[in-house]
């Protein structure tokens, strides 16, 4: 395929824009080029991670969540799962490639929404509470 100039590329903006997610856009075509096979190792890499992550969950809560403490128990699977999301929001969502200051813009914000889930969780599981103890 030839080389793409500005002219070209614009119609594939317009309109149907499968083209550009369907390979036309792709800056290497040869599989086993090395910027390819970084790529695959990097894909693999991934899956390794989750599956050790998910592989530790499903054991953990197979074999030894009976045994142990349920407060131990919740918080092992809060600490994996919250491991396992920043990991995909890391690789899938690129915020891995990004610069400190952008990532610390979008995180502020999610710490401070999971903080709000949590307290409106307590408030409401205190009043819960209030009401059932005056009946």
């Amino acid at each position: 395929m030839s080389h793409h100039n500005e002219n070209s590329i614009q119609h594939l903006y317009e309109g149907d824009q499968s083209k550009l997610y369907s390979g036309v856009m792709s800056h290497h075509s040869d599989v086993e080029s090395t910027e390819s096979k970084n790529q695959i190792k990097r894909i693999w890499k991934v899956f390794w991670v989750l599956l050790l992550i998910t592989l530790v969950e499903v054991v953990l809560g197979m074999f030894f969540s009976h045994e142990m403490p349920k407060v131990l128990v919740a918080f092992l699977f809060l600490a994996l799962t919250l491991l396992k999301a920043g990991y995909i929001v890391a690789i899938f969502m690129h915020l891995g490639d990004e610069v400190k200051n952008f990532i610390v813009t979008v995180m502020i914000p999610l710490v401070l929404f999971i903080w709000f889930i949590i307290a409106f969780l307590a408030d409401g599981g205190f009043w819960l509470h209030m009401n059932q103890s005056f009946r």
